[in-house]
């Protein structure tokens, strides 16, 4: 009995040098700058995103924050050079939503799943989807639309920036909520050709964040009828919700901070909390809100929950689109 005391006391003496180190290295995090690889383009509202956090965490650490972009694949080029990082805390990785709810043929290693692939730290902003449509339509808001596709199923036409990414999977389940038909044209470069398709009246509808029809919105070749936000927003007082039409309505696209597998415990705490500060920070919230974004604090577990239930959500869409 003894001899195990003295066991377990020699097993215990070894463990703690080990904690203590680990604890060490969290409490003079970070001693030199920090990368946060991005999946998103430069320039885009998760970019900008990216940036805003970096800037207030590089203000909290007395450190530089920079972040990387690896656009490309939905996000699994991203995923791959964050994964191959050194688990040290000093390289982080903010994916959308798309690398979490992605049709599991259309990019390598996809979708990712907490924490087998990573480990989570916090949420960072989401971005609710807008419906946006041409005057040719002849509808002005959401209930008239659903009319006009009840009465002519296949003639509306919807632009799809990219199959498979949150705009396509919002407009399939809005057409099943609704139970409408529409008619999906593809566009592969992005939403400017796509915009200038509904301006000129070759395509009725667009989803799309904010940010990424900001411009057509404010040169009136495009009208705002909803927004996939579960209330109305401060910034759109006069904009109904897609939920005041089809209760229960939401969608959002987002991002989440999350740091390779064997990161510290210690270092996944802190920069939890210092993000926590960014988030709720009110200068930060109004920056994000004039590119149609909104941000709020979570703690590890409570990314896991979320991401969870995202992927649960979403779920049914990816297994019918699959099956097309």
């Amino acid at each position: 009995m003894k001899g195990r005391w003295f066991s377990i006391a020699g097993m215990c003496l070894l463990i703690l040098p080990v904690a203590s180190v680990a604890y060490a290295q969290a409490f003079n995090y970070p001693t030199k700058p920090v990368t946060i690889i991005s999946d998103a383009a430069a320039g885009t509202a998760p970019d900008v995103t990216a940036r805003f956090v970096a800037e207030g965490l590089g203000k909290i650490w007395g450190q530089q924050v920079v972040v990387i972009n690896h656009p490309g694949a939905n996000g699994s080029i991203a995923a791959h050079a964050a994964s191959d990082a050194t688990a040290d805390g000093y390289t982080l990785f903010m994916p959308a939503l798309s690398t979490f709810v992605a049709l599991p043929t259309i990019a390598p290693n996809l979708p990712l799943k907490l924490p087998r692939d990573f480990l989570p730290i916090g949420f960072t902003a989401e971005q609710p989807m807008f419906i946006a449509v041409g005057a040719s339509l002849g509808a002005t808001t959401l209930p008239q639309l659903i009319a006009l596709a009840k009465m002519e199923p296949d003639k509306i036409t919807f632009a799809v920036s990219g199959v498979g990414r949150l705009t396509h999977l919002t407009g399939e389940v809005l057409q099943r909520r609704a139970d409408i038909k529409l008619l999906s044209v593809p566009y592969a470069h992005g939403t400017a050709s796509a915009l200038s398709d509904i301006a000129s009246g070759r395509v009725s509808l667009i989803i799309e964040n904010y940010s990424g029809i900001v411009g057509a919105v404010k040169a009136g070749r495009v009208k705002l009828i909803a927004v996939a936000s579960p209330g109305r927003l401060p910034e759109f007082p006069n904009l109904p919700t897609v939920g005041e039409t089809i209760p229960g309505f939401t969608a959002s696209g987002w991002q989440v901070l999350v740091a390779p597998l064997g990161t510290p415990a210690p270092i996944i705490s802190k920069v939890s909390a210092d993000l926590s500060k960014v988030v709720n920070d009110a200068d930060f919230k109004k920056r994000l809100a004039a590119i149609g974004s909104y941000s709020r604090a979570m703690t590890p577990e409570e990314v896991l929950a979320f991401v969870a239930k995202e992927q649960q959500t979403w779920q049914p869409v990816l297994e019918k689109l699959s099956a097309e």
